[in-house]
C-alpha cells in the first residue's frame, strides 16, 4: 500500500481528488452487483487517506451522497425507499460503517512518507480492519433488524458474515490497490522530476 508524500494535498488536489472520488461512487454504486463492482467502501478508506484534514465535512458529503444514490436507484426500480429489500433500521449503522473506513485510511495517512514494505504491511493490515468493522456494522445493521432475516440467530449471523466479508474485501482491497498504484506512479514521477531539476541546477 502506498500513500502520500510528507506534506498533505493543497486545496486544489483535495478538491480533485474529492471530485474523483465522487464520481466513482455515484458511477459504481447504482448497481451494487453490476459488471463494474461497487466502489463505496474503497472510495470511503482512500477519501481518509486523502482528505483527512476534511474530514469534518468530506465524510458526511459523501454520505449524504451515497444515501441520494440508494433514494433514486430504488425510487427508480418503482417501489418506496423503505419498502426495499436491503432497507432497515440497521441502515443508520451505515454512518459508523463508513467511518470505520474513512479512519482506517486516516490512520495509514499518519507518519506517511513515501512508500515502502513498511507502508504496504500497515495499508494492508489497516483495510483488513476497516472491512471487518465496516461489515461488523453494516451486515449486523441488516441482520438483526431486518425483516427479511425471519428467526436471527447468532449461528445465522455469522454464516452471513462471513459469506460476504471475502466479496466486499475482495471489491475494497481491488479500488484501493489501484488508487496505490496510481500513488507510487505519482511519486515515482515526482522523483524523476526533482532529479532532472537537481542536475539542471
Amino acid at each position: 500500500m502506498t500513500s502520500l508524500p510528507a506534506s498533505p494535498p493543497t486545496i486544489a488536489p483535495r478538491a480533485f481528488i474529492l471530485a474523483v472520488l465522487a464520481l466513482l461512487m455515484i458511477a459504481t454504486r447504482v448497481n451494487h452487483f453490476a459488471a463494474i463492482p461497487d466502489a463505496s467502501w474503497a472510495v470511503f478508506f482512500i477519501g481518509g487517506f486523502y482528505l483527512r484534514q476534511w474530514t469534518r465535512w468530506a465524510f458526511p458529503l459523501l454520505m449524504v451522497l451515497a444515501l441520494v444514490i440508494d433514494v433514486l436507484v430504488i425510487r427508480a426500480s418503482g417501489i418506496g425507499y423503505w419498502q426495499h429489500y436491503c432497507v432497515s433500521p440497521g441502515t443508520a449503522l451505515l454512518i459508523p460503517a463508513y467511518f470505520s473506513l474513512w479512519a482506517g485510511g486516516a490512520l495509514l495517512r499518519q507518519g506517511y512518507r513515501s512508500a515502502n514494505w513498511a507502508a504496504l504491511g500497515k495499508g494492508v493490515a489497516l483495510l483488513l480492519v476497516a472491512v471487518a468493522v465496516c461489515q461488523l456494522f453494516a451486515q449486523g445493521g441488516f441482520y438483526w433488524t431486518s425483516d427479511v432475516v425471519a428467526e436471527p440467530t447468532l449461528g445465522g449471523w455469522a454464516k452471513n458474515y462471513a459469506d460476504w466479508f471475502l466479496p466486499y474485501l475482495r471489491t475494497a482491497a481491488i479500488y484501493v490497490g489501484l488508487a496505490a498504484a496510481l500513488q507510487l506512479a505519482t511519486e515515482q514521477v515526482g522523483k524523476l522530476l526533482q532529479a532532472r531539476r537537481d542536475v539542471l541546477r
